[in-house]
């Protein structure tokens, strides 16, 4: 239960004044559902005014407030097309036309001829003409003049920016006074206000950057705070111990001598396995550097300890490539492979829910159906999360829960993530990097053309199918709908199959049956498809070696990590491989340095930083899932400067300033509470 001093803040937006329904609903539209999410609906700019006697060429892109008299008015033209247009003068006699497109009659009311109004709006040059377009229109004396700098606030249809700034100034005045959570010397050497103050501040004068600092620092603080609860959590908790023999390992037959890196990160995989308290390890590596080698090996442990492991990957094509690849690896050592996705239905899922509970089972491979309630283990001693950006702190701690006593859990990612996001979305966790490719690995040529040249690139598609070779096709995004995605890509495959024939040119996207993607997933494999044209559901683990391009279309609407994902699919084999990144006409700045340092490096660590730079938090690590920890206030750069600040003060409250017992820390609490990181409370008070 929250503090009784946040229920103003969590109560329903319909508790502010005037706003029912319909107000709710269009709200709801902005994630504003109550009056907290209100509070943090911050204005992004403003828009400054000036009182002005009279018009001049200096003031013309300014917002000006000034006193007119209309002289003359011209309605649209017949039929009603054409604006209508209000002729005025201002104190020294120059002519301002106020325009107006819609309503013609509210604009006759509203500036009856000869009678002086204040008008508020941008003017600007027209030809000869100065003129206002929409100006707001005010009587003297009558109406409170608008303010000279006024918060602008991300808005929806529906809801004027007037409105919202009175409904966020209503739900200031429910704000309660919250006791302090920041270190008394931190909030007095930034100069902090106390956070009801910085709150309307923010509000009242987006400009005042202290204000709007201090509560991105709240929210990382929030985070920071939650993260270490949460692996102090863990830290008390007591798993089994898993001691390998290497009787596994060493029979392991290898394509290749482990890198240093893989060494290293094996070696700290295996002394945490060997605790008792449970392995929490994020596993980055590049496109290519052998992740799941590493994985394997940490299964083979687990397995000579005599416990279960489980793979967990976020989609059917890359669990059932894993399974394969670990059914080749480890048949003729005796591990027994099994897979599990929403597929298996009837005896075969039987036959493994059965495996696993009696033992018999020594892997799993598997997508989300592994999380389901009636999948148990008899010993699971490992849980595997491949590609972790795809899963959520809450289904971490679900797998988790899965066995008896915590099981060790390593999770891996192959999108490279900046320091301060591991920081901030891992920060309970180890962290291991491999940053070393194995030997033999050609760097991949990327080369950016224009969509004008895709007769060429067909014409050099087909030479690449003529010498033997094989490639991807990834058609572009085209809105947040996998339908429209799956369109494009159905077009692309109708007219490649006219130019190369239907045998060589095979179709994936998200919206086939399993069984059908598999099969076109094995006629590329086996080289019998030359050509794979699909969407972004081959971003991950696809792996055919004899494909050595890839043509990306569309590929400035793609943010850079999943360029970088989607290169990493060629490149596996030892021939040079090509990423042909197809642009449009139209490309932004933001588009154009994307597509500019694809070209420049293959460093995917390097990518994510920039990609963090360019887009945010948010997106670089995908679509947000269910307990995935996002910021509402806290911007890339506030979290880059604040992040190691609020992970000193959080260390600080709970090793030396009583933890959330003492006086600081039930404050501390109520931030939990006010960023919603009650989870990590709640997992405290549990013990």
């Amino acid at each position: 239960m929250r503090p009784d001093v946040l229920n103003p803040l969590f109560a329903e937006i319909e508790a502010l004044p005037g706003v029912g329904p319909q107000v709710a609903k269009l709200l709801k539209r902005l994630d504003i559902t109550r009056t907290i999410d209100l509070l943090y609906h911050l204005p992004t700019g403003v828009i400054e005014r000036i009182r002005v006697p009279a018009a001049n060429s200096a003031l013309i892109g300014r917002n000006v407030i000034l006193e007119l008299k209309p002289f003359d008015m011209r309605g649209p033209r017949p039929g009603g097309r054409g604006p209508t247009r209000v002729f005025a003068a201002d104190s020294d006699g120059n002519t301002i036309t106020l325009v107006y497109f819609n309503n013609p009659g509210w604009a006759k009311k509203s500036l009856p001829l000869g009678e002086a109004r204040i008008v508020s709006g941008k003017l600007e040059a027209y030809g000869d003409e100065w003129q206002i377009i929409h100006p707001d229109v005010l009587q003297p004396g009558k109406d409170a003049e608008p303010a000279a700098r006024e918060p602008v606030y991300p808005l929806t249809e529906g809801v004027a920016n007037k409105r919202m700034r009175e409904l966020a100034g209503a739900a200031v005045g429910r704000a309660p006074e919250l006791p302090e959570w920041i270190e008394p010397g931190l909030a007095e050497r930034e100069a902090w206000r106390p956070w009801r103050s910085a709150v309307a501040l923010a509000h009242q004068d987006p400009l005042a950057g202290d204000a709007r600092r201090r509560l991105a620092y709240d929210e990382i603080f929030a985070n920071q705070l939650a993260l270490m609860l949460l692996r102090q959590s863990s830290r008390r908790k007591r798993g089994v111990p898993l001691v390998g023999t290497d009787a596994l390992i060493g029979k392991l037959k290898l394509p290749y001598e482990h890198t240093g890196a893989q060494r290293r990160v094996i070696g700290e995989i295996r002394d945490d396995m060997e605790q008792s308290v449970p392995m929490l390890r994020l596993l980055q590596g590049d496109v290519g550097s052998g992740k799941t080698l590493v994985a394997t090996e940490a299964m083979l442990i687990a397995v000579e300890a005599g416990a279960q492991a489980a793979l967990l990957a976020p989609t059917e094509i890359l669990a059932r490539q894993h399974h394969m690849t670990l059914l080749n690896q480890l048949h003729s050592l005796g591990v027994r492979v099994a897979i599990l996705t929403g597929r298996e239905k009837g005896r075969a899922r039987e036959s493994v829910l059965m495996g696993l509970a009696d033992g018999s089972i020594d892997i799993l491979v598997g997508t989300h159906a592994i999380f389901q309630e009636k999948v148990a283990y008899k010993t699971l001693g490992l849980a595997v999360i491949d590609e972790q950006h795809r899963f959520g702190v809450s289904q971490r701690l679900l797998l988790a829960s899965k066995a008896e006593r915590p099981p060790h859990l390593l999770v891996m990612t192959a999108t490279p993530i900046p320091r301060t996001l591991t920081l901030t979305q891992y920060g309970e966790m180890d962290v291991s990097r491999i940053d070393e490719m194995p030997p033999g690995r050609t760097p991949i040529e990327t080369r950016v053309i224009s969509d004008e040249k895709s007769p060429d690139i067909v014409a050099a598609l087909g030479r690449h199918i003529d010498s033997g070779g094989q490639s991807y096709w990834v058609c572009p995004l085209v809105e947040e709908s996998e339908t429209s995605d799956a369109a494009a890509a159905e077009e692309r495959a109708r007219v490649l199959k006219l130019r190369f024939g239907d045998d060589k040119v095979g179709l994936v996207h998200g919206r086939m049956k399993g069984p059908q993607k598999d099969a076109v997933m094995a006629a590329f494999a086996s080289g019998e498809v030359a050509v794979l044209v699909a969407t972004t559901v081959i971003e991950v683990g696809v792996d055919v070696p004899n494909a050595t391009l890839m043509v990306v279309e569309g590929a400035e609407r793609f943010g850079l990590a999943q360029l970088h994902q989607l290169r990493g699919r060629v490149g596996r084999g030892s021939a040079k491989s090509i990423c042909l990144l197809i642009r449009g006409a139209n490309l932004t700045e933001t588009g154009r340095a994307r597509l500019a340092l694809m070209r420049e490096t293959n460093d995917g660590f390097r990518i994510a930083e920039e990609d963090l730079r360019l887009r945010g938090p948010g997106e670089i690590l995908g679509t947000r899932q269910s307990g995935e920890e996002g910021f509402r206030v806290a911007r890339p750069e506030d979290v880059e400067e604040l992040a190691p600040v609020a992970q000193s003060d959080a260390k600080l409250l709970l090793e030396r300033d009583g933890g959330l017992s003492g006086s600081r820390g039930q404050a501390a609490r109520i931030c939990l509470y006010l960023f919603e990181r009650d989870q990590a409370v709640a997992l405290i008070r549990s013990g």
